[in-house]
Parts: C-alpha cells; structure tokens; sequence
C-alpha cells in the first residue's frame, strides 16, 4: 500500500456494484470521470462490477497544489480501492490515465488482474518527449488557456472527429487549473515505464487510436509488454472511447474473455 506520508485527498467517486470482475476507469489529462462514461454505462448493462473516479487535481476531487506524478495517481487509486474493498480489478485507462493504469499493475501487481491502455503514452516518443518542454513553458505563462486550446486541438482531433464534441472537450480541459495542467504534464514526461521490466506478465491490452503518429513508442512498450495485446480503432482521434465506444468495449469485451475464460 502507499506510503504513510502520502498526502491524502478527497476523490470524487461513483460505483455500481455487479457480480462479474471489478473494473476501475481512470480518465486523462485535464479530464474527468465523466469521459469515461460510455464504458461505464456498458460494463454495468454487461454485470460488471465498474468505479470511475476523479483523479486528484480534476473534476469534484480535492486540488492541492502539490507535484502530480504518475505514481501519485496510482497510490491514491490503490487507497481507494482499500477504502471500498474493491480486489482485483482491472484497470482500464485512457490518455494519462493509461498510463496510470500501467503503473498500477507496476507498483501494485497484487492488486491489479489486468490493465487496458487506451491511446496512452505509456513509453514517450523521443519526438514528443522533445517537444514537451517548450509546451510546459508555454503553460506556465499567463495565456496558458489560449496554449493548451491551440495543443489540444492539433494535435488530439482527428478532421472526422465530431466538431460539438471537440468544442465540450476544449472547453473543459481549459478549465483545469493552472497548477495542475502543468504539474501533470511534467509528470508524465517524466514517466519512465521501464521499471515494469522483463518480468512484467500481468495480461495487458493497449488500443491505438487512428492516428498518423502513435501516441506511444510502441515497439519500446511491447518490449517492455511482451505479452501485451494490441488493437486499433477505426477512424477516431485520441478521443476514442467517446467517439467510437462501441469499438473500444468489443476489443476491451474480447481482451477479458481471452484472459479470463471462466468468468
């Protein structure tokens, strides 16, 4: 479990309790928990056992102004899973939250059965790792709403993504505060996934979005994830689980009858 001196904060949550495998929905940067809805909806039809939550910093949940890591997110998870004595979930994660996920089965390999990754930069480009400076830069300035817009838009969207929903999500995401667009980011970028090493075995699944350029050094990761299971949408951006949901829940629905075949 955490560390004692982990700084303790008050998420906002919601559960539904079915009797199929538990699983954690873990949304991403400057998001909340309601981007991962339309999964929810569809486990609890399905009998699953589901909980999403505001990770520190984002919607209803409490925002200190403290360093947002990867590890961080994941301690408070693994604390709240304890408080609602949730065992052996599965963690599905989305952008930020992928990566999240990832290191939940890492750091909490007891706790975890399995972990979906969802268009996450789980091992960082060097093109994009190169590049994330001058972002945080930019975000630390005082039109950093006007930066993150401009971002969010180039480079998460895709021409054939829904235009009323991109402007929801662009509207939301700039309202992240400030301190924790930027923490976030710089602790993503300073992720490093290869302490999961050779011995990492716990059944993975990353889905791609249909994106030019992948989110996530992908052959670094599958290094890393041997055994890892991967997919692809169809005609979505980043946004995947929101604007193909149907896609998403059919790969994550065959991923957990492959690798839990009796139930």
């Amino acid at each position: 479990m955490p560390d004692d001196d982990t700084e303790r904060v008050s998420l906002s949550y919601r559960r539904a309790i079915g009797r199929k495998r538990p699983i954690v929905l873990i949304h991403g940067w400057c998001c909340d928990s309601t981007y991962m809805g339309p999964l929810f909806s569809h486990f609890v039809r399905h009998g699953h056992t589901v909980m999403a939550m505001d990770l520190r910093g984002h919607g209803r949940s409490d925002k200190p102004d403290l360093p947002y890591t990867m590890q961080i997110f994941a301690d408070d998870i693994a604390l709240l899973c304890a408080e609602v004595r949730l065992l052996e979930p599965v963690f599905v994660g989305h952008s930020m939250g992928g990566i999240v996920a990832f290191e939940m089965a890492v750091r909490y390999p007891h706790l975890a059965s399995a972990v979906v990754m969802l268009d996450a930069a789980v091992a960082l480009p060097e093109s994009t790792k190169a590049a994330i400076p001058n972002l945080i830069e930019e975000l630390r300035g005082p039109d950093y709403r006007a930066a993150l817009r401009s971002y969010v838009s180039k480079v998460l969207f895709m021409p054939s993504d829904d235009a009323e929903r991109k402007a929801s999500i662009l509207d939301q995401m700039t309202s992240t505060p400030q301190h924790v667009i930027v923490s976030c980011l710089e602790g993503l970028a300073e992720y490093d996934p290869s302490p999961a090493g050779e011995d990492f075995v716990m059944p993975s699944l990353y889905i791609a979005a249909d994106e030019p350029v992948p989110r996530a050094d992908m052959s670094r990761l599958q290094k890393l994830v041997p055994r890892m299971l991967t997919g692809k949408t169809v005609g979505s951006g980043h946004f995947c689980q929101l604007e193909v949901p149907d896609q998403i829940t059919a790969m994550i629905e065959r991923f957990l009858t492959v690798t839990f075949p009796s139930g």
